[in-house]
């Protein structure tokens, strides 16, 4: 894995920084594409695409997103293609989400999952290896609706 990208919007602000004290505590690279406060209301779009085109630039790169419910990140990002952004707020989808789909994204709810189930759910979803065969297939499937993702962006 060669970055971790994170972005939030100001509901997802608090669980960002638990999460990026995780990731370093684990000798990660992490870089933060913002926002920096949860005080002033920001718009999650805009730091999803951030996300978005850092993963796109890299095959090796991954990326975490988090917004109040994770629901908006998971719109936002999902529409470019080569973008897996699995939302996920308990330990067995974000598993799944790595074994059988290669989630590129990881995106949780700030106003959802506390920190120690994010922390969790962070490292299952870092240590879980993509299964390929027939998931791989099916990938490939999706991929060739839009060959190229870098034409979207």
């Amino acid at each position: 894995m060669a970055n971790i990208f994170l972005g939030s919007d100001h509901a997802g602000f608090g669980l960002k920084k638990e999460i990026i004290d995780l990731l370093q505590s684990m000798s990660l690279s992490v870089l933060d594409m913002g926002c920096d406060s949860e005080t002033i209301s920001v718009d999650y779009p805009l730091y999803a695409r951030k996300v978005v085109e850092a993963v796109l630039a890299n095959s090796e790169n991954r990326g975490i997103l988090i917004c109040g419910t994770g629901l908006g990140m998971s719109v936002a990002a999902n529409r470019f293609p080569g973008i897996r952004a699995a939302l996920c707020q308990e330990l067995y989808t974000a598993k799944m989400s790595r074994l059988h789909n290669d989630a590129n994204i990881l995106v949780m709810g700030g106003r959802i999952v506390g920190s120690g189930l994010g922390r969790e759910i962070v490292r299952v979803w870092l240590s879980t290896p993509f299964e390929g065969g027939r998931h791989q297939e099916r990938l490939n499937i999706i991929d060739s609706w839009h060959p190229d993702p870098k034409d979207h962006l």
